[in-house]
């Protein structure tokens, strides 16, 4: 019994410590930027942001989710050459939207999490590069576009059957 309560109390005080940890760098580290900056600064931590942006010469930034999450979407901003997004995430996720004519470069690890970054246009030379670099532990990172219709304002399909009150 003794070695249980030893272990349950590590245990408890590590989430402690981590919590507290969280809460310090979510006072100490503010986020800076808004839709019209071209350079963004996100820390979410026990918190969630979502941004819609709108910067004429998106030249990057960074991210960090611990404890939270973050969704950013970039499908009005306008990529700048050598754009490049740090995006790290403890406990948390982060969200990327991007146009489909984007390329998308990650040199993002994960361990224990996972990482999606993928565009329509990954094979296209010519389309503007998105580098991305940092970690995912014990989280999840997505970067990327959709290339069929948005889900939020998907037209029913002709082969669906509307359905009706008098069903």
């Amino acid at each position: 019994m003794r070695p249980l309560r030893g272990l349950l109390a590590f245990k408890l005080g590590a989430w402690v410590g981590m919590l507290s940890a969280a809460a310090f760098v979510r006072w100490a580290v503010p986020s800076r930027g808004d839709e019209e900056s071209d350079e963004l600064s996100l820390v979410a931590v026990l918190d969630g942001i979502e941004l819609k942006s709108r910067a004429k010469a998106f030249r990057g930034g960074s991210m960090l989710a611990w404890f939270g999450g973050i969704a950013l979407d970039l499908r009005d901003a306008e990529l700048a050459p050598g754009a490049r997004l740090s995006v790290q995430t403890l406990f948390g996720g982060i969200a990327v939207r991007t146009p489909p004519g984007w390329r998308v470069e990650s040199g993002v690890r994960a361990l224990a999490g996972g990482v999606d970054a993928r565009t329509p246009a990954q094979d296209d030379p010519n389309a503007p590069v998105l580098a991305l670099d940092g970690f995912a532990l014990f989280g999840g990172i997505a970067v990327g576009a959709k290339a069929g219709p948005e889900v939020e304002g998907a037209e029913q399909s002709p082969a669906e059957p509307e359905s009706s009150a008098n069903e």
